[in-house]
C-alpha cells in the first residue's frame, strides 16, 4: 500500500513539476497559426463575401497592368495578381471580362460590371459617374518621342513649338491633360495607345502623351527609336472603379490596406513598376 501511495505521490510531484516549467503548457503551438495569419493579412476584422463572384472588366492590353502572356496564352498582369490577393483575403471569386477602354467606365456606371481595373485614374470628374476604390499607385505623365528628336527637350519648349503634334488615347487623363496645353488642332486621338505610339514612330505625330509606366513599356520594345522627354506633366493616383454606391469598395479597401500592411502590394509594385518587368508591347505582337 505505502509503496502504491508512493508512486501516486512521485507521478503527482513529476506532473507539477513539468507544469512549473512549461513542459505541460500547450499554448505556443497557436503561435505559427496566428504569424501566418499576420503575414497574410487575413484579420478578423476583414468582411467574408462568401465566395461571391466579382466580374471584373479590362482591356488585357495594358502593360504592366493587364495583358495575355505570349508565353503561356494566359492573362496576367497587375491587375490579375492584386485582384486575385484581394479575393483571398475576402472571399470572392474574381470573374476577369475582356472589353475595350473606350466605354468601360460608363459600363460599370450602368452596372454591367462589378468593377473595372485598368490602371484607371482617379478623378472628380470621373467620381461624378462611378465609385473608386482607394488609390494604389502613382502615375506620372510624361511625353513620349523619337529618340532623334531635338526640336523639344521638355513640356514647355513642345507646348511652345505651334508646328509639334501630339498623339494620345481618347477618354483618358493624359488627352485630358494636354488639352490644358495645346489647342485642339494639335492633338491627335487614338483608340488605343498603340496606335499613337505607331503613328509617332511612322512620324505622323511628333510626341505621345503617357502614362510613364506605360511609355516605359513601349521606350522598352523600341529603345532605339524611343525617349520620355521633360518632366511629369501630371501626378495621377489610379484605383478600381465601382458603381456607384457598391457594398465592394469598403471589402476592397479594408483588403488593400491590409495587404499594403503585410508587404504583398510592394512586392507587387517590385515586380511590375521597375525595371524587373522586362515584357514589352513587342513581346505581346
Amino acid at each position: 500500500m505505502w509503496s502504491k501511495r508512493f508512486a501516486l505521490l512521485f507521478v503527482l510531484l513529476m506532473t507539477l513539476a513539468m507544469v512549473a516549467c512549461g513542459g505541460g503548457a500547450t499554448e505556443p503551438a497557436a503561435e505559427p497559426e496566428a504569424e501566418t495569419a499576420a503575414e497574410t493579412g487575413a484579420t478578423s476584422e476583414l468582411p467574408d463575401l462568401g465566395g461571391r463572384e466579382i466580374t471584373v472588366t479590362l482591356e488585357n492590353a495594358y502593360l504592366p497592368f493587364n495583358y495575355i502572356d505570349p508565353a503561356t496564352g494566359e492573362p496576367a498582369g497587375w491587375d490579375y495578381e492584386a485582384i486575385g490577393a484581394i479575393c483571398e483575403l475576402l472571399n470572392c471569386t474574381p470573374v476577369f471580362v475582356e472589353s475595350a477602354w473606350e466605354g468601360m467606365i460608363q459600363a460599370v456606371a450602368d452596372g454591367q460590371f462589378d468593377m473595372a481595373a485598368d490602371g484607371i485614374t482617379i478623378t472628380e470628374e470621373r467620381r461624378e459617374l462611378v465609385d473608386f476604390s482607394d488609390g494604389f499607385i502613382n502615375i506620372e505623365q510624361r511625353l513620349l518621342a523619337r529618340i532623334d528628336e531635338d526640336r523639344f527637350d521638355s513640356v514647355d519648349s513642345f507646348v511652345d513649338n505651334s508646328d509639334l503634334t501630339v498623339g494620345t488615347q481618347t477618354g483618358t487623363t493624359n488627352f485630358e491633360t494636354i488639352s490644358e496645353l495645346v489647342p485642339a488642332e494639335r492633338i491627335q486621338a487614338f483608340d488605343s495607345f498603340s496606335f499613337a505610339v505607331q503613328s509617332l514612330l511612322a512620324g505622323d505625330v511628333d510626341a505621345v502623351i503617357i502614362d510613364e509606366t506605360a511609355g516605359l513599356g513601349y521606350q522598352g520594345a523600341n529603345a532605339e527609336a524611343l525617349k520620355l522627354v521633360g518632366d511629369s506633366l501630371s501626378s495621377d493616383q489610379l484605383g478600381f472603379v465601382f458603381p456607384k454606391g457598391s457594398d465592394l469598395v469598403a471589402p476592397f479597401n479594408a483588403a488593400m490596406a491590409a495587404l499594403r500592411e503585410n508587404g504583398t502590394l510592394a512586392r507587387l509594385a517590385e515586380k511590375y513598376f521597375t525595371d524587373a518587368f522586362t515584357l514589352t508591347y513587342e513581346d505581346l505582337e
